[in-house]
């Protein structure tokens, strides 16, 4: 049995509110087991037997139904979490800087991105590849307004992407 982490995209902003207790029950309801929830930004750990492949569409098709919108999320197993935070490629603290990990649910959504992001300005902020990431380090304060965040919230990416901060990703990594 596997420990999975279901990341969603766009919950508790815009005015879309998804409350832990009724995340956890939604993600019970498609039959895995140990579910709970991690923080308030819409992510939720699970065991199960099944795949990636069974798992993501049941999850989504359940999150909409139950929370009246179109549901993407990015499912990893706990594993791979872990090992993407242990690989962060660039400094971890910085009073200056945030360190973020940009996860996809598939390798052309991060291709893409990266091919349309280019090479950053290094001075302001630093992207890198991963397995199933990004990793990107931007300046504290202006993690909507860079070059980098810019790209990413283009309608493009928003169904097979989503952003955690790096002490998010370790925490997730040990829920």
């Amino acid at each position: 049995m596997a420990r999975y982490l279901a990341l969603l995209r766009g919950v508790n902003v815009n005015g879309r509110t998804v409350r832990s207790a009724d995340l956890a029950e939604a993600v019970a309801g498609i039959g895995v087991e140990r579910v709970r929830t991690v923080l308030a930004s819409g992510n939720a750990a699970f065991d199960s037997d099944r795949s990636v492949v069974e798992l993501k569409p049941a999850l989504e098709a359940a999150l909409a139904e139950r929370f009246g919108y179109d549901a993407w999320i990015v499912l990893v197993t706990q594993e791979a979490l872990a090992a993407v935070a242990a690989a962060y490629p660039f400094p971890r603290t910085d009073d200056d800087a945030h360190p973020y990990v940009v996860f996809g649910s598939n390798e052309r959504a991060l291709d893409a991105a990266q091919a349309a992001i280019g090479e950053p300005d290094r001075a302001v902020e630093l992207i890198g590849r991963g397995a199933g990431v990004l990793y990107w380090r931007c300046p504290r304060g202006s993690s909507t307004e860079t070059p980098v965040a810019k790209v990413l919230a283009r309608a493009a990416y928003r169904s097979s992407t989503t952003t955690r901060n790096l002490r998010t990703v370790e925490k997730l990594a040990v829920a």
